[in-house]
């Protein structure tokens, strides 16, 4: 017998460790993961959706190997005419202005809503649209899109229902803001998010945010209203057959390179930290000099320097 793994063996033809088969079938195919679409019904004024971000950039970091994502304009607000949101008494825009600080303050995510009162938005359907060109003509885009609007928005007070809020917001990330808008104003940017609507009335969608995630064999989980993320997780879990095994964290430097306003909620809730880390927590993670660290409506946020 050859025990020495460096050795040729003269009746098997083999250098090396022996002991296999002369002939195998052998698959180099990868087993392929089930094909998961994650549908995120939402609106860019959908204030539980803001409230959302943390846990939801989290899921999307370590799980979002196991589906793709498909956002969907839900169509919140399509107007004050005859709007009614008996359950949380709204009837009109000052009515709103209450309502977002409460879920500012339960949610940590930093929300003005002042706005309301002397600038409200008066539809979301303008700042959808403009999601949907962005999305047709600059694919990968419409997301950061969506963020910086709902910072403008939730955080900064601006009113994304007006042209000059959502040129500006399409400017800064490097798109040509006025051409967008522009084609926002025409019936094929309102068609794209006609197609939406209907979408998310297929999937059963009545408010936001819904998460549905759907397999290869249109089996799905539908998770109604901002949940925690092993609720995600265990959603997930239900449509795919093996262990889930998350990704790793990105480090902040990576996190701080995409280009978003972090705020203290999402820094503790992607790192697991208590909100009295942050800032020592931020300071030993990042370079001094590669973040500015900022504070509103009580809370900490880091942006790139």
């Amino acid at each position: 017998m050859n025990t020495n793994p460096m050795l040729c063996d003269l009746k098997t033809g083999v250098c090396g460790p022996g002991g296999e088969d002369t002939v195998q079938m052998v698959d180099f195919n990868p087993r392929p993961q089930p094909q998961i679409t994650l549908y995120y019904a939402t609106d860019p004024i959908c204030s539980h959706c803001w409230a959302l971000e943390p846990v939801l950039n989290r899921f999307i970091h370590q799980y979002g190997q196991y589906f793709k994502i498909e956002l969907l304009m839900g169509g919140l607000l399509a107007g004050w005419s005859g709007f009614a949101d008996k359950a949380n008494g709204i009837s009109q825009p000052a009515d709103v202005a209450g309502h977002w600080r409460e879920v500012g303050e339960h949610s940590r995510m930093p929300i003005d809503g002042s706005l309301w009162l002397n600038d409200p938005v008066m539809s979301s359907y303008p700042p959808s649209r403009v999601f949907k060109v962005i999305q047709s003509r600059h694919p990968g885009q419409e997301h950061a899109f969506l963020r910086r609007a709902r910072e403008a928005v939730f955080v900064f007070n601006r009113n994304i229902g007006t042209d000059e809020v959502l040129t500006e917001i399409v400017n800064s990330l490097g798109l040509p803001g006025e051409e967008i808008v522009q084609a926002s104003g025409l019936e094929a940017a309102q068609d794209l998010l006609e197609a939406d609507f209907q979408k998310a009335a297929q999937l059963g969608v009545r408010g936001f945010p819904t998460l549905i995630m759907v397999n290869e064999e249109n089996k799905g989980v539908k998770i109604v209203g901002a949940r925690s993320l092993q609720h995600y997780a265990d959603a997930l879990q239900q449509l795919i057959p093996e262990p889930l095994v998350p990704a790793a964290i990105p480090p902040m430097p990576e996190l701080l390179s995409e280009g978003q306003l972090l705020f203290s909620r999402e820094i503790e809730a992607m790192y697991d930290i208590a909100q009295e880390d942050v800032e020592s927590f931020t300071a030993a993670a990042l370079n001094e000099y590669s973040y500015r660290t900022r504070h509103i409506l009580g809370e900490m946020f880091i942006e790139p320097a």
